[in-house]
């Protein structure tokens, strides 16, 4: 699925209030706080000690302007000019539908029944209006399979999520309770996966 002799180094969007505020993104266009700001920071050094020709790299990005936000701070840090990056729609963030702006003890007290089923099957659960983890993963896998050179990207937790379980061969059951740090940064290439 990952084209030979490829390396990805997979970076997360930094922190905004609503991750702080444990509120649901989605594709909602939430931009980075201070935190979120220093976690891009601290990601683009870490990328520049991890890789000698940045200037050879594909740079890709969610169009949601904390991925953006996030891929200008960390092409600074490895010296290289901020808006000189592409974004592809297919990389933005599980759609969360009508669930977007809540946080999940809001959507338990609205509705009980519909946020049970979504605990009881995130993969096949899709919010209203939005899309389930089996269909982002679909997106997901679409973008990992166009990827021929090597890449920085920045996108969304669910993202990341979803790659690993096609890379890894995942249950799914266990894809959307996988970790998503905002301070570190995948390296994907045929030696498998590592957090940097």
């Amino acid at each position: 699925m990952l084209a030979p002799n490829v390396t990805i180094y997979f970076i997360r969007h930094g922190e905004t209030d609503w991750n702080a505020a444990m509120r649901m993104q989605g594709q909602r266009d939430i931009p980075l706080n201070e935190t979120g700001r220093a976690q891009a920071a601290r990601n683009g050094r870490g990328l520049h000690e991890s890789i000698t020709n940045p200037d050879l790299y594909d740079y890709v990005a969610s169009p949601l302007i904390r991925a953006r936000e996030t891929m200008e701070i960390v092409r600074g840090e490895l010296g290289l000019p901020a808006a000189e990056y592409r974004t592809e729609p297919i990389l933005k963030e599980i759609h969360f539908g009508e669930w977007e702006g809540f946080t999940w003890e809001e959507l338990r007290a609205k509705a009980p029944e519909a946020i049970d089923a979504r605990f009881d099957d995130p993969w096949n659960c899709t919010s209203p209006g939005g899309e389930s983890y089996a269909m982002l993963s679909k997106r997901a896998e679409k973008w990992l399979i166009s990827v021929k050179c090597d890449t920085v990207v920045v996108s969304h937790g669910g993202v990341s999520r979803c790659l690993r379980g096609l890379l890894l061969g995942l249950d799914h059951n266990e894809i959307p309770h996988l970790p998503v740090p905002q301070d570190q940064f995948l390296q994907i290439n045929g030696n498998g996966l590592e957090w940097i």
